[in-house]
């Protein structure tokens, strides 16, 4: 079953780098816009519909099976052990986010301070670490997931966190290509749940852009920062305000 899903996620993806909308789809395989995105959504097709889809689109069996069973082998995050000791080395995480953008061993020169020499010795420990295959001509194989993440609370969130964020937010986000919003609601429970869900949705679709645009020439790239956050959350002159209620169990109710 999960290398069949794994298939489908493979199959939406190749839809995307071609630029084939659901729309279109629909109208290549005779069917509504509504019915193409229940069937994705819900990963249920049937043999005869996917050749459908293969027919219609020109995509190849084999190329979708192959994302697919390769996905099911990467990696979706590292070690602790492995973070830290990337941590350890300003070099090895400037190649290591570098290589994550896509960048090759030129472009990563091109780019920062650093020699071809260095940047294929940081090449190599990657390797070591697990996150590539540094391959003959110094040409790099990403083994990481398209879910690939930074450990929650690990050595590299902590670092940006630390030292990042501040940087980061130190815009006023008025500038071309920038944005912030800062949205603060009272939701249910299940209403929260459902955003949550939408904002990894969210997530994930930056990072599919992030792998289709990597096709395009490098001076057609652009270095972009997406930062998504949820957290019940006020201001703490707020909090300090809230009217203090006894707890539930010393509440005398009347008779």
């Amino acid at each position: 079953m999960a290398q069949a899903l794994a298939l489908v996620d493979a199959l939406k993806r190749e839809l995307k780098s071609r630029g084939i909308t659901y729309a279109d789809l629909a109208g290549r395989i005779g069917m509504s816009e509504a019915s193409v995105k229940r069937m994705f959504s819900q990963k249920n097709f049937t043999l005869q519909r996917l050749d459908d889809i293969l027919k219609a689109t020109d995509i190849r069996l084999g190329d979708i099976a192959a994302q697919g069973g390769e996905e099911a082998v990467l990696i979706s995050e590292l070690s602790h052990a492995q973070e830290k000791e990337i941590m350890g080395d300003p070099l090895l995480l400037l190649v290591a986010v570098s290589v994550l953008n896509q960048l090759s061993v030129a472009q990563i020169v091109d780019s920062y301070q650093v020699s071809e020499a260095d940047v294929v010795r940081q090449l190599a420990r990657l390797d070591r670490i697990g996150i590539l295959e540094l391959l003959p001509n110094n040409r790099i194989k990403l083994l990481v997931s398209r879910t690939f993440r930074w450990l929650p609370n690990g050595p590299i969130q902590a670092y940006f966190r630390e030292q990042a964020f501040g940087d980061y937010l130190d815009s006023h986000f008025d500038g071309e290509h920038e944005s912030i919003r800062l949205v603060n609601v009272m939701l249910s429970r299940e209403s929260i749940v459902s955003l949550l869900g939408r904002l990894k949705q969210v997530a994930k679709e930056f990072a599919d852009q992030h792998r289709a645009d990597a096709r395009l020439p490098f001076d057609e790239r652009f270095a972009m920062s997406f930062m998504l956050a949820a957290r019940p959350w006020m201001p703490r002159q707020f909090k300090a305000m809230l009217r203090q209620k006894p707890p539930a169990s010393r509440v005398v109710r009347g008779k």
